[in-house]
């Protein structure tokens, strides 16, 4: 058996085509253009790089894309009252604040301060508390995105075992509320869960988001099982540039899995597209129309 490669670049891509063409019909129909406000602290690297595509594939897809750029060492007071102009902003109908913060600041009071409204990032707690009783809600993108990578493969996910391998806030947590959502038999795992290799190998859908180096081995899944893997990690190479690697074990798992998610290529490009949804769902609400149609 070789597993089905599942092309998150191509899902990606038709997801972010249908987001442009709701945000056309909304520019038409009722002159409104979504907008979405990206706040980055500070100079990492990695984050640099997420806010650049954020801000191109934003304005691709039709929409305002308001970029923020901060010091460093700006103060948290200065941080909530740009938070608080972006929530009283009428072009503006998603606020994202890039993770990691500064140590110097407090993150939760931060997302706290993000109208619920307009939380694309959907980790604002009245979001995650409707999500978490089953309530329509602005989702966390990158858990957005594996339900609709999982659902190219499998159209309904009712009745299917998923063991979901890590329990952030960001991925984990609503992750399982997503998939109880689509009626599936949740579990949830993480690093110090024991019988790790025994859980998995009961699941129909494995979702791998522990951050640690291909974690996940080949013969602890399922044969025939569907893999998506969360996981980003960079791994030294001997006079190179650092490997690109997920949490799952690739190669192994290609011989056993009946589809998986490549690193890069996979979980990733979902997540800025699911953002464009977020946002253009979030102007709709705010607007009062009906929801979009992606």
């Amino acid at each position: 058996m070789t597993a089905r490669i599942i092309d998150g670049k191509a899902i990606a891509a038709e997801l972010r085509a249908r987001v442009a063409d709701e945000v056309a019909r909304v520019k038409r129909d009722h002159a409104l253009t979504p907008g979405l406000a990206v706040v980055l602290v500070g100079h990492d690297p990695a984050s640099e790089v997420y806010v650049r595509s954020k801000h191109t594939q934003t304005q691709a897809a039709g929409m305002a894309s308001f970029e923020h750029k901060l010091p460093e060492d700006v103060s948290q007071a200065d941080l909530l009252a740009l938070i608080a102009q972006l929530n009283r902003d009428p072009q503006v109908h998603g606020i994202l604040v890039q993770l990691p913060l500064p140590k110097s600041l407090h993150t939760e009071t931060i997302i706290n301060a993000i109208d619920p409204a307009k939380d694309v990032d959907g980790l604002h707690p009245n979001n995650a508390g409707r999500l978490a009783g089953g309530l329509a809600a602005l989702s966390p993108c990158t858990p957005l995105g594996c339900i609709i990578l999982t659902k190219s493969v499998h159209p309904s996910l009712e009745g299917m075992n998923a063991i979901v391998i890590g329990r952030s806030n960001l991925v984990g947590r609503p992750l399982v509320q997503l998939l109880l959502n689509e009626n599936a038999t949740v579990t949830i795992a993480h690093s110090r869960s024991r019988g790790l290799a025994k859980l998995c190998a009961q699941a129909d859908l494995v979702y791998a988001a522990v951050g640690r180096p291909e974690m996940v081995r080949g013969d602890w899944l399922k044969p025939g099982a569907t893999v998506i893997d969360v996981g980003i990690n960079r791994i030294p190479v001997a006079g190179g540039k650092p490997k690109l690697v997920g949490d799952v074990a690739f190669q192994e798992a290609l011989n056993v899995a009946g589809a998986i998610t490549p690193v890069p290529g996979g979980v990733g490009q979902m997540t800025v597209a699911c953002l464009l949804v977020n946002t253009l769902r979030a102007a709709c609400a705010i607007a009062g129309l009906p929801a979009p149609a992606v």
